[in-house]
This record gives C-alpha cells, sequence and structure tokens, in this order.
C-alpha cells in the first residue's frame, strides 16, 4: 500500500514538474502588467486583443497552419505505402530501410538544419514554399511511417486474404479492407504530423526567409526584442490547439487505438 501511494506520489510530482511552465504560463497571458512578471499584478484580455492586431504574427500563423496541412497530406501519401511494404514486406536490407528512413529521428536538429541550409542554398530554396514543405517533410515523414508501421502490424491478415480469395483486386481489397482498418492509425498520423510540422523552430529558423515565417519563428524574433505577455497569450492558444486535438482523437478513435495498442 505504502509503495503504491510513493509510486502514484512520484507519478504526480512527475507529471508537476513537466507541466509547471503550462501553468505559469497560460495565467501570465492574462496578465495587465505592460512586461512579463511573476505574479501578474492584476488580469486582463489586453493581450490576446493585441496578438490579432499583430499582423506578422497573424501571417506566420496562417502560414503555419498551410504548411502543416500540406506537410500532413504529402506525409500520409508517402508514409502510407512505405508502412504497408516495410510491415509487411521480408526482404533483404528491410532493417536498413527502415533505420535510414527514420533517422532523421535520431539526428539532432540543429544538424538537419544546419545541412538543409547548406543543400537549400545552392538550389535557392531558402525562404521558399517549397523548401520549408521539404524541410518539415523530412522531420514529420519518420513519425508518419513509425506510427503506420505499427498500425499496419496489427491488422488481420486474414481479412484481406478473404476478400483476395473472392476476386478481389489488391487496390479494391486496400481502399474497401486495408485503409478503413488502417484509419485510427491514420488518424493518429494526421494529428502527430499536423503538431510537429506546426511547432517546428529550429529547421524552420534556417530555412525561412524575411518575406516567409512560420509562426514559432515569428514568436522567437519578438521575444527577442520586446517583454510583454503577449507572446503569453499566443502561447497558451498553441496549448489549447494541442489538448484540443489530443482531446479529439482520443474522443474520436481513442489514443491507444490509435498508435496500434
Amino acid at each position: 500500500m505504502i509503495g503504491r501511494a510513493a509510486h502514484r506520489a512520484l507519478i504526480a510530482a512527475l507529471f508537476l514538474f513537466l507541466l509547471a511552465p503550462v501553468v505559469l504560463v497560460i495565467p501570465m497571458s492574462f496578465s495587465a502588467d505592460a512586461f512579463l512578471v511573476w505574479p501578474p499584478s492584476g488580469f486582463s484580455l489586453r493581450w490576446y486583443t493585441a496578438m490579432w492586431r499583430e499582423t506578422k504574427l497573424m501571417e506566420a500563423a496562417r502560414n503555419s497552419i498551410l504548411l502543416a496541412c500540406l506537410v500532413c497530406a504529402a506525409t500520409l501519401v508517402l508514409a502510407m505505402p512505405a508502412a504497408l511494404v516495410l510491415a509487411r514486406g521480408r526482404f533483404r536490407g528491410r532493417e536498413a530501410l527502415v533505420a535510414l528512413l527514420t533517422a532523421p529521428l535520431l539526428l539532432p536538429t540543429i544538424v538537419l538544419a544546419l545541412a538543409l541550409l547548406i543543400l537549400f542554398v545552392g538550389y535557392g530554396l531558402i525562404g521558399s514554399w517549397p523548401g520549408l514543405l521539404l524541410a518539415h517533410l523530412l522531420v514529420a515523414l519518420p513519425y508518419g511511417i513509425r506510427v503506420l508501421m505499427t498500425a499496419v502490424s496489427t491488422l488481420p491478415p486474414a481479412v484481406e486474404e478473404a476478400a483476395s480469395s473472392l476476386g478481389a483486386a489488391p487496390w479494391r481489397v486496400f481502399r474497401r479492407i486495408t485503409l478503413p482498418l488502417m484509419l485510427p492509425g491514420v488518424a493518429a498520423t494526421a494529428a502527430i504530423v499536423f503538431l510537429v510540422s506546426f511547432d517546428e523552430v529550429v529547421i524552420s529558423l534556417f530555412v525561412v526567409g524575411p518575406e516567409l515565417t512560420t509562426l514559432p519563428v515569428a514568436m522567437f524574433r519578438y521575444v527577442e526584442s520586446r517583454t510583454d505577455p503577449l507572446v503569453a497569450a499566443v502561447s497558451a492558444l498553441l496549448v489549447l490547439l494541442t489538448l484540443s486535438i489530443v482531446i479529439v482523437l482520443e474522443r474520436a478513435v481513442g489514443l491507444g487505438r490509435a498508435l496500434g495498442k
């Protein structure tokens, strides 16, 4: 009994440690002060109102949303067939191919960013939509492949084999049997990839330009020159966005089922 209580207390302390920055940011977003101070001397919605008047932040937010949607769509198109082949294929070099496709998850982000900067400068991709899309896709694709491989590995192959034995063509089997069974994994992949792309800041700092930027980069540049709670208000909304996506995914398909557990 004491061991169980200690275990729960340790978990609670760990959650508190991890969520402490969020606990501080949300009250500060309602601060009435002109600077970031804790605790706030008063509470107001002034910074949520001021946020909508910051044209650079709003434009960057639109860019981030559009970019995350494009990365999400491209990842699903590329990761779905790759996951099917890697999860079910039994061929020489399969493990090496999986390691290669998921290698960006193991490399430091700053190394990837510097490599992309050197590569993109030669092709004129810095500060362009194709460059941003390729850079974010490099980071997001390994997540998509990993999650979809897990989802595919949990599918019952007997259902697809039964459809094939009854004369269904491979494309028809995929469209009518495999894809519907994969939908929880597809939903989880879409949510994870969207958030990974939307929150990416290190690689974006290296490949954005003066006229094309993303919200995390715009926030980073904002806090370099200003110390008001406006950035806390933006951060609170981003926390709400992330939490909403997780809740919708949980209510729609269940996180465990979506991740193939």
